[in-house]
């Protein structure tokens, strides 16, 4: 019996069975639904796009789209509450601001697949060309 295995021992991964990772995974999958829901809008992707520049009153950022002042601060409201964006009235404007750090979550659950690796552009621009007649390119 020497060389008999010791089994008087227990694994557990907490991971797995504690509540609280529990809850934390299930509000994480929340959060990445209202971000995927967000940006599956043209209009609002179009928000975000303007917001890359700097803070944006609302009068400004609905100003481009050929659609209501209410329909605007309705895409805003949605942006607003899957965190991509912050609103703050200064005065009587109120200010939109895009919050990059919301994109985290769902950013790295995209990368879990891999298949959303960077594009060496230069090296697409070669590929075309060697595939491609001279005249198409």
């Amino acid at each position: 019996m020497e060389n008999a295995p010791n089994t008087n021992f227990c694994i557990f991964n907490h991971s797995v069975d504690d509540p609280n990772q529990r809850l934390l995974n299930r509000l994480m999958d929340q959060q990445i639904d209202l971000i995927f829901a967000a940006i599956a809008d043209a209009t609002r992707r179009n928000i975000l796009t303007l917001l890359l520049e700097d803070d944006m009153a609302v009068s400004d950022v609905a100003e481009p789209f050929a659609i209501s002042l209410a329909a605007v601060s309705k895409h805003l409201a949605i942006l607003t509450r899957a965190g991509l964006i912050s609103q703050e009235k200064r005065g009587r404007v109120k200010w939109c601001k895009l919050e990059p750090d919301a994109m985290r979550a769902a950013s790295i659950w995209l990368q879990g697949f891999g298949q959303f690796d960077a594009v060496d552009l230069d090296q697409f621009e070669q590929f075309l060309k060697s595939e491609l007649p001279a005249n198409d390119f």
